[in-house]
């Protein structure tokens, strides 16, 4: 039986510039990490990381007395994804509080981490009534990457969203206090020690958060919004969206659209990666998790 029973799994992700490369190292270091795949070389192994989210995951590996997985993507389609919400999946992970272990001088990834941090808040505000809390700010963000995920519905544990927020409030804080401070619709009250943020909800007001959203999600959204057949331009298309009563709905279905894609090829990519054997494990795990937190709520 596993030693690991009551371990949450660590989650790695390492951004390299050249991932044949990376691959070529770590299979001589770590053939062991991988699949059947490694048969096949680093080359063959790269040609399947650009699918679907751009990650290559290896799952269930030990070390130093845990069980831990990691993910490999190349900084290109890293920076690709924060800044224009591509695939969400790597971005979203980068909207909740993780420890980046070491990050190398490269401006543009840095930028990209705010962009995708500012685009978390925009689409959060879009999606909240006029006035809400701090914590129901942070539950949108975290919320946003398992938007559409079908894992949700059958693997992962439902209140995972609020598992994520609640213990960790002062890390969001940290993470986000720059952007709200410099956001005009949020007001700290420092003798209350909370936020409190009050959102222009008119159409201009939208119309302008609308404009700022990742360039995927407008796609997503004019595709939801437009008919088939009619050449609009997404700025059109966007004004109608931000004088429409459910705006926050149609900004969540488009998130919904990008998650869904990206989460069900991952998914699918995870039984090559991982291994018929690996896979089965994990899957299991995820239940495990899932019917816990089920009969926690029931109970």
């Amino acid at each position: 039986s596993s030693p690991y029973p009551q371990n949450n799994m660590l989650d790695f992700v390492f951004a390299v510039d050249d991932a044949v490369t990376w691959h070529m190292m770590n299979l001589l270091k770590n053939r062991s990490h991988y699949s059947f795949l490694k048969f096949f070389g680093p080359k063959q192994i790269t040609g399947i990381q650009k699918y679907g989210a751009g990650i290559y995951y290896n799952t269930l590996v030990p070390c130093n007395g845990r069980m831990i997985k990691y993910g490999v993507i190349s900084t290109d389609a890293l920076i690709e994804d924060l800044f224009h919400w591509k695939t969400l999946y790597v971005a979203g992970r980068l909207q909740k509080p993780v420890k980046i272990l070491t990050q190398n001088e490269n401006s543009k990834l840095q930028a990209a981490l705010v962009s995708n941090l500012k685009s978390a808040v925009t689409a959060a505000f879009l999606m909240l009534p006029e006035s809400f809390s701090e914590e129901e700010l942070y539950m949108q963000i975290a919320g946003l990457s398992y938007s559409g995920d079908f894992r949700m519905i059958i693997g992962e544990d439902r209140s995972k969203v609020q598992n994520i927020v609640k213990p960790n409030i002062p890390h969001f804080q940290k993470l986000y206090s720059n952007i709200l401070q410099d956001c005009p619709q949020v007001v700290y009250k420092h003798h209350l020690g909370r936020l409190e943020a009050s959102i222009d909800k008119s159409p201009e007001g939208q119309f302008t958060q609308l404009m700022t959203l990742p360039k995927t999600l407008q796609q997503k959204i004019t595709s939801l919004v437009n008919p088939p057949g009619k050449n609009r331009d997404v700025e059109e298309i966007l004004l109608q969206v931000a004088h429409d009563p459910d705006c926050g709905l149609v900004v969540h279905q488009g998130i919904s659209g990008i998650v869904r894609s990206s989460s069900i090829v991952q998914s699918a990519k995870t039984i090559l990666t991982a291994g018929a054997k690996k896979s089965v494990t994990y899957s299991m795990k995820k239940l495990y998790k899932m019917t816990k937190g089920w009969l926690k709520k029931t109970s």
